[in-house]
């Protein structure tokens, strides 16, 4: 009987690991804690950077003290104006930032686990498109009826039930096919495209520029109320996402010895994708469509730490948070006095990559067919 190299866990593509690619692994496991200490540190100096620069120069020392004064650990106030535009402006912006980057970093960790596929990401489900066709509607309508919360709400809403349409109509048999689902969600995205267009015909001049501003994504009107809407969701979907972890590296094996092995797969899908729509739904609420940063953050994570996803998923919230407050900094710097649209400059960024990872893994696994 022919032999080979010993099968001993899971490689990334969810294959047996012979013995070298497992000691790969394992040596891939050993920098986690200085990856995660890396992340931290470089998240931390990129906000605290990020509340300095502007207009209006704030420097280091004065944002530390500034806060240090209103945590009730000593530091001191600044000037008034300083203090307004430290606490009302750039606070808001990098907090929001910070939600909204690791609610799609992690989102697209949880997306791309549930479907096995590394180019997987949160929009395949339609979330993206049902939360653009709540807020375009909200917009085309003028609908007020929550005031300045009435489109963060609209998006939101049709944003989430767009993903339980999706997972509805792809159910059959009380079970739940990865291509049917996201068969389902691409016929479901383009009759929400459908719909868009169909509410940009009908809107005026300076609806079509608020539909436009909100669907290339930004950051710019942060405030604390919409740092308060997004936390609660933020808050549940990053606390439970990583308690599916170890199912996740399960279910990377194939969903039949998931099974053998105790997974609840219909149960596990519905749970993360649930939680993957309650985080891209708020993210993309309150910020617009900002692309590619739950496909690269995951992946980036995968190739330096592996695919165990107990790392990988709080990690891909932790990378999320920092790829999108270094972009919206640079999104209000490169081009001052005016700012590029945030949605813009990370697809400028994503797309080159995406076709890189193309060519990777269709390289790597001989073709498609």
């Amino acid at each position: 009987m022919a032999t080979g190299a010993p099968l001993n866990e899971p490689a990334p593509d969810g294959t047996w690991a012979s013995a070298k690619e497992a000691d790969a692994a394992g040596a891939r496991r050993g920098i986690v804690p200085l990856l995660t200490l890396g992340l931290t540190a470089a998240l931390l100096l990129a906000a605290l950077t990020s509340a300095a620069t502007g207009a209006y120069e704030i420097p280091f020392g004065d944002v530390l003290g500034s806060v240090q004064h209103r945590l009730g650990l000593g530091g001191r106030p600044l000037d008034r104006v300083a203090e307004s535009v430290l606490w009302n402006v750039r606070l808001p912006r990098v907090v929001l930032g910070l939600l909204v980057g690791a609610s799609l970093g992690c989102a697209g960790a949880l997306m791309q686990g549930v479907f096995g596929n590394p180019l997987a990401e949160p929009g395949v489900i339609g979330v993206s498109s049902g939360a653009a066709v709540g807020a375009v509607a909200a917009i085309t309508f003028g609908l007020d009826f929550l005031g300045t919360w009435t489109l963060p709400a609209a998006a939101f809403v049709l944003g989430l039930g767009t993903v339980l349409l999706v997972y509805s109509l792809s159910r059959e048999g009380g079970r739940t096919e990865v291509v049917t689902l996201i068969l389902t969600g691409i016929a479901v995205t383009a009759f929400a495209g459908a719909l868009i267009g169909l509410f940009l015909f009908f809107a005026d001049n300076a609806q079509l520029s608020q539909i436009t501003f909100w669907q290339l994504g930004s950051l710019s009107a942060a405030t604390w109320s919409k740092v308060l809407a997004v936390l609660p969701c933020a808050a549940v979907g990053l606390l439970v996402a990583p308690l599916c972890a170890r199912q996740l590296d399960l279910l990377a094996l194939g969903e039949r010895p998931a099974r053998h092995l105790g997974v609840d797969v219909e149960r596990l899908r519905l749970t993360l994708i649930l939680v993957i729509a309650l985080l891209t739904s708020a993210a993309v609420s309150v910020s617009g469509v900002i692309s590619f940063v739950g496909l690269l953050v995951p992946h980036l994570l995968r190739m330096a730490a592996g695919p165990g996803h107990r790392f990988l998923v709080p990690g891909s919230a932790l990378a999320g948070a920092l790829v999108l407050v270094v972009a919206d900094l640079a999104a209000r710097t490169v081009a001052e006095p005016a700012e590029l649209p945030l949605g813009v400059l990370t697809a400028l960024i994503g797309s080159p990559f995406f076709f890189w990872l193309l060519r990777r893994t269709r390289r790597r696994q001989g073709g498609w067919a």
